[in-house]
């Protein structure tokens, strides 16, 4: 027997950082946003009383330094399941982008896992160990459309976002997560942002005040570390519609119509980025954009 889970990418419409907190966190408010784009996840019981993992791609840890496997480990002790399980990962989100692709798959290995061992879905209890996993994955767990407080664990449904076309490019290095929250300064949230105006601009569906709301205080640090980042924001912003995904370096932009996103993922690609493209979708309705 085996169980199926797709792990949705994410970006961030609006992130802000609004302080640093006695943990060594900082505080944060943020509108999360799926996107199509997703890893596979099958889960297969084995005879064995262990948790096995494979994985198309190359460049992920193994074992128990995957998010993966610590998930399925905590789930298991948690509830303390006797029957192993071989879970096969296929990758499709890029690494340490800044679209939760970890996390994603951290959380489809929660949902999996309990279809799998029969477990009972304690919502509380699984959105704890979620939250214990990393700040994105309660948010993953879900997906959609979703308002992220706390360090980003607090998850509250929004409106859905209307569907965009998004064109995702990723100039081929890794940035990690906690060197830009490292290099951040204070005037890098200082700044102002307006999360009633996304939310009313979600609420009513405007897709030009949803592009004109776009924020992400984490950009100063990002394109100080990394130049590169800046100038691929440029090069994708003539609508205003690019944004830095979380603490990047992956830059998304948000279209209407899917001749402008493919006009500019070809221009990308011809300069040699990697490129994606996709849609917002809302996984717990199947609401998105049509697909060839």
């Amino acid at each position: 027997m085996s169980i199926y889970e797709k792990a949705y990418a994410k970006i961030n419409l609006l992130l802000a950082v609004t302080g640093k907190r006695d943990d060594g966190y900082h505080q944060l408010e943020t509108v999360y946003q799926s996107l199509a784009l997703h890893d596979t996840l099958t889960f297969t019981k084995i005879k064995e009383n262990n948790i096995i993992l494979s994985c198309d791609h190359s460049g992920l840890p193994a074992a128990q330094d995957n998010l993966v496997w610590r998930a399925a480990e905590r789930l298991k002790l948690l509830y303390e399941v006797k029957q192993g399980v071989h879970i096969r990962l296929e990758k499709r989100i890029p690494l340490a982008a800044g679209l939760a692709g970890g996390s994603s798959d951290a959380a489809a290995t929660l949902r999996g896992l309990v279809r799998l061992w029969q477990l009972p879905w304690e919502e509380d209890v699984i959105f704890e160990l979620a939250a214990r996993l990393g700040s994105d994955v309660p948010f993953c767990l879900r997906g959609g459309t979703a308002l992220g407080t706390g360090r980003g664990e607090i998850i509250t449904e929004l409106p859905n976002c209307p569907p965009f076309y998004v064109v995702l490019a990723n100039p081929g290095f890794y940035v990690s997560t906690a060197s830009v929250y490292a290099a951040l300064q204070p005037d890098d949230f200082s700044g102002a942002y307006d999360l009633p105006g996304m939310l009313s601009a979600l609420k009513a569906k405007n897709h030009r005040q949803i592009i004109s709301h776009l924020t992400n205080m984490l950009e100063p640090a990002v394109f100080r570390i990394h130049p590169a980042v800046k100038t691929l924001k440029a090069k994708m912003n003539a609508s205003g519609s690019a944004l830095l995904c979380g603490s990047g370096p992956t830059v998304f932009a948000l279209f209407n119509s899917r001749a402008e996103a493919e006009k500019l993922a070809q221009l990308l690609l011809h300069e040699r980025y990697k490129v994606w493209l996709t849609d917002t979708c809302q996984p717990h309705t199947g609401g998105g954009l049509p697909h060839d």
